[in-house]
């Protein structure tokens, strides 16, 4: 059973919720809308559910509910910015705005972020910059999850990466993924569900293949295109993790745990693409790309071809009049931070309707 919630609701709801643990109400609302951002592409993985491990994180002093972040190296075309444990969604936010400004400046630009912690979907911050003419990509690296290609025992974080562009009239095209065979969030979402998980994502703690999401919480989700998602994880870690002077590896606190410093890094990329090429120019090539693409004759059993980021933009359309809906599970959860922080639990959506849950994303 679901609980059908309007947007707006939840986005309220989580925003006043996490003000209570002192966190200023502008941050308090960048983490809500990246929550119900996630839930309205049809993600609950990076959604909801999240809320209250933030909030415990919070409330232990493993986060810092004010961000205060610092530059610590700045070379123009490159900046590296001290989180100090604050909120990551802040900071990723921050270094965004950031890596816009100095990419018009010095055509390109890198922004390394340290001492951060999980800041939900990477694309919701690539497209952000993706809205103000750069092509972005954004790394991030995250607590163990998988074993190196060999190995059982978790080493490697799901180490997710986001590349977003403008598509001209089409919106946005991006990519969010993790390096795993699947989003770490998805088992969650499954185990607070009660439902299986397909053969292929995970295996349990001695390694073994399994289909419970409780066994698979506990042991290794595996790595996408076998030893290539390994490497590409590992890699990404070097980008995130070690160059950014952050944690790394088996160093790294997830979301999940409500103690200890998070240490996660985060790498920005951002292209200029007035830099690069004549705005009218790169539109036009894109849409062509773009239309090229989905005019692709169809294999048998699919209606359509999509391009990335595509479906997250219909179902949010959909989502936001029909509303979103909570797995019972999640719903408790958020009945208990109503409790707890003395925030009215969000009321129902006025005109709710059933439909599918569709999800595909990172860590």
């Amino acid at each position: 059973m679901s609980h059908i919630v309007g947007a707006d609701a939840l986005l309220r709801f989580a925003a006043a919720a996490t003000e209570t643990l002192g966190v200023p109400p502008e941050d308090a609302r960048l983490l809500a809308d990246t929550l119900v951002t996630a839930e309205l592409w049809g993600h609950p993985s990076h959604g909801m559910l999240r809320l209250p491990w933030y909030l415990d994180r919070l409330g232990s002093g493993a986060t810092a509910p004010v961000a205060r972040p610092e530059t610590v190296v700045d070379n123009g075309a490159v900046l590296v910015i001290d989180g100090h444990h604050g909120l990551g969604q802040v900071l990723a936010h921050r270094a965004t705005a950031l890596g816009v400004e100095r990419a018009r400046r010095h055509g390109v630009s890198a922004v390394a972020v340290r001492n951060s912690g999980h800041f939900g979907t990477a694309a919701y911050f690539t497209r952000q910059a993706a809205a103000q003419g750069c092509v972005a990509l954004l790394a991030t690296n995250a607590s163990p999850a998988m074993a190196p290609w060999g190995g059982r025992e978790k080493r490697v974080g799901t180490n997710p990466w986001s590349i977003a562009a403008p598509g001209g009239r089409h919106g946005t095209v991006v990519m969010d993924i993790a390096n795993t065979a699947v989003a770490r969030g998805k088992i969650y979402h499954a185990k607070e569900r009660g439902e299986p998980i397909p053969e292929g994502w995970a295996a349990d703690a001695d390694g073994v293949p399994t289909t419970d999401a409780r066994q698979a919480v506990e042991g290794l989700i595996l790595p996408m295109a076998g030893h290539k998602g390994y490497a590409i994880s590992f890699m990404f870690d070097v980008l995130a993790g070690v160059l950014t002077g952050s944690a790394y590896g088996s160093a790294v606190v997830g979301p999940y745990d409500p103690h200890g410093r998070s240490g996660a890094g985060h790498l920005l990329m951002c292209v200029d693409i007035r830099s690069m090429t004549a705005p009218e120019d790169f539109e036009r090539r894109i849409e062509q790309l773009i239309e090229d693409t989905k005019a692709t004759p169809t294999a048998p059993g699919t209606e359509e071809i999509f391009v990335p980021g595509e479906p997250e933009a219909r179902t949010a359309e959909r989502l936001r009049t029909e509303g979103i809906a909570v797995a019972d599970d999640t719903w408790r959860s958020l009945i208990r931070v109503a409790e707890r922080t003395g925030v009215p639990s969000p009321a129902p959506h006025a005109h709710p309707h059933p439909h599918p849950h569709s999800e595909e994303l990172s860590a």
